[in-house]
């Protein structure tokens, strides 16, 4: 375990919050990129892998909550252009 990551965590963590407010306020998604919101998934999904595999820990939590967050982008990212179609 590493205070750093855990800090990386935490900001990135507190960013993610305003990014999902922006996304349900706006009627858009413009100035979303789904090829950064999928590589942070990603990058997400590979943390998590390493810990389970290599250095099981707390910190494996703030990993998910940061996962949830940016899975919960994607699907209104997805969902906003589902809607976007049809109209």
């Amino acid at each position: 375990m590493s205070v750093f990551e855990i800090l990386m965590l935490i900001c990135f963590g507190a960013a993610w919050p305003f990014s999902i407010i922006k996304s349900l306020k706006t009627e858009t998604n413009e100035g979303k990129s789904i090829i950064f919101l999928f590589v942070i998934f990603s990058g997400y999904v590979f943390g998590i892998t390493h810990k389970i595999l290599h250095s099981f820990d707390f910190v494996i939590f703030l990993y998910a909550i940061n996962l949830l967050m940016v899975g919960t982008d994607l699907v209104i990212y997805f969902y906003k252009k589902r809607e976007l179609i049809k109209e």
